[in-house]
């Protein structure tokens, strides 16, 4: 097949929040499949870790730092990039709307729009070589069913993931003629070892609660092989939105506890 119609696995992927969950799950899988993969974090240690474990290239970066973002994509422009997973992200607080902490608000905004935003708009120059080299790129973004419909303590974290699924819905607009395909993948319930403890302040009581019963979550792998298979379909197949829940969650409103089983 030609590069219009497939793509190589020694494609070049950029990986946002690989230190740990899904991102971490994302770069291991990745690694194994035989692409090229440079993950950044804030964490460094961890990002090292996972570097002596798959022999991936790390940097460090916090997608907040926008100045960071452009001298990363300076670095990398040499040696390309066929691919940005935009997978940093997650929620601060569970807070109502009226009592909400507008600096939390603002802390989620950062990372799950503006972060994704400027990522964006510094590796698309890449991101175009790539596809005129290749025949095709791709810009993923991990959003959330919390985008598409809203919940109570939800608020800041659904207001993020909106504009985060409206980001991406205006970009695959703005880029249509491109051979550049942009694709959400949109988790409902996933079970990590940081997500909720940081929505929840670091409260494992409720973490635990929100899993109680719960059989068979998605795990970090489990979105990370959804994530790889959009990425290894022919390049003229594009998933506009995947939305990937466990069995046990019906819908965002709708989640069973106990065992499944045929009535």
């Amino acid at each position: 097949m030609s590069a219009a119609t497939t793509h190589s696995t020694a494609r070049r992927v950029l990986v946002t929040g690989a230190s740990s969950g899904i991102g971490a799950a994302t770069a291991r899988l990745l690694a194994q499949r035989g692409f090229e993969v440079v993950a950044v974090a804030r964490r460094l240690d961890r990002l090292q870790a996972l570097a002596k474990e798959t022999g991936i290239t790390v940097r460090q970066l916090d997608v907040t730092d926008h100045e960071a973002i452009r001298a990363l994509a300076d670095e990398l422009k040499a040696d390309g990039i066929d691919a940005i997973l935009n997978i940093a992200g997650g929620a601060t607080d569970a807070s109502p709307v009226e009592s909400a902490d507008p600096d939390s608000w603002r802390r989620m905004f950062e990372v799950n729009v503006l972060g994704v935003q400027q990522m964006i708009a510094h590796f698309i120059p890449l991101l175009r070589d790539a596809a005129r080299a290749h025949g095709s790129a791709d810009i993923l973004t991990v959003t959330s069913t919390a985008g598409s419909v809203a919940y109570e303590t939800g608020g800041g974290y659904n207001v993020a993931k909106f504009g985060a699924q409206a980001l991406m819905d205006v970009l695959r607009l703005e880029l249509s003629g491109e051979p550049i395909r942009v694709i959400d993948i949109a988790p409902g319930q996933v079970k990590t070892e940081e997500f909720a403890l940081g929505r929840f302040g670091g409260d494992q009581s409720r973490v635990d609660a929100l899993y109680k019963d719960v059989q068979n979550p998605l795990s970090a792998e489990d979105v990370a092989e959804v994530i790889v298979h959009a990425l290894e379909v022919p390049s003229h197949v594009n998933f506009d939105r995947i939305v990937v829940r466990p069995v046990a969650q019906a819908a965002q409103h709708k989640l069973h506890r106990g065992k499944l089983e045929v009535r």
